[in-house]
């Protein structure tokens, strides 16, 4: 049982939990917790830390007894840490008492784009973690095919991202794009519409057809949308607001279009 936070192990976990170019480096990141350690795939788990008072309900017994099982075929081992140890290096106020480190997995355009009428969500300049998470989420309820988002987006390793995806990260395939502009002429080429909310939107959000291949374009949450990829879409939609709220939060726009999308192919069926 690793009893000291100076272990080298446990000094790999914390890098990991808090620092992004580590994770990029090494190519790993940290999900914690009962719900996320038990739904990540399992080639992608390359260790797991849990606390010694772990295993004593019967839900930690059979996780534990399949991440054993699995360790045996996938080389990785788990870990016994100390409650105190395992407290210090979690990223929660109250651990659930287990932990995975997992690989980043590598997705290419490719992949987003083989479906048939691929519906995908392309992030601009993100900045809160809860709304990246969130935007993971609501679109896999919605079907979604893929997430895009440029370099300046939060972190999506970042644990507080990755929990509030609730395991969306493990199902929905996503790209980090050096150069949105060019990724946005990429899908043109390949016969995605591309719609940007923008409150100088010309038609309403549910007008346009969002059966064929589709995107959206959501912006950072203080100046949305800047001006190239804005112009680059295919349509600007609005979101109709009542009242005085001049906008919606990122995260709940991407839901509405979305689940709007959703909408429409449900009906087509």
């Amino acid at each position: 049982m690793i009893t000291s936070r100076e272990n080298s192990r446990m000094k790999n976990l914390a890098l990991l939990m808090k620092k992004a170019k580590e994770r990029k480096a090494r190519k790993l990141f940290i999900a914690e917790g009962i719900r996320m350690v038990g739904e990540a795939p399992a080639d992608w788990i390359r260790g797991v830390y849990a606390a010694e008072s772990f295993g004593e309900r019967r839900q930690e017994q059979e996780l534990l007894a399949r991440l054993r099982e699995g360790a045996d075929k996938g080389g990785y081992l788990v870990e016994t840490v100390s409650d105190a140890v395992f407290a210090a290096v979690s990223d929660t106020k109250t651990p659930q008492g287990i932990l995975a480190v997992l690989k980043i997995p590598e997705y290419c355009l490719s992949d987003l784009l083989s479906k048939e009428n691929p519906l995908l969500l392309l992030l601009e300049g993100i900045q809160d973690p809860g709304n990246l998470g969130t935007m993971f989420r609501s679109g896999e309820g919605a079907g979604v095919s893929g997430v895009i988002f440029d370099r300046e987006t939060a972190d999506l390793f970042n644990p507080k991202t990755v929990r509030s995806t609730m395991g969306s990260i493990f199902r929905v395939p996503f790209l980090e794009t050096e150069d949105l502009m060019q990724t946005i002429h990429e899908l043109k080429r390949a016969g995605v519409a591309l719609y940007a909310a923008h409150l100088d939107g010309s038609v309403d959000y549910d007008e346009p057809d969002y059966t064929k291949a589709s995107g959206f374009l959501i912006g950072n949450e203080g100046g949305g949308l800047s001006r190239e990829p804005a112009e680059a879409a295919d349509a600007r939609v609005r979101i109709p607001m009542e009242g005085r709220v001049e906008s919606l939060n990122a995260a709940v726009s991407a839901s509405l279009l979305l689940y709007e999308a959703c909408r429409q192919r449900r009906r087509q069926k």
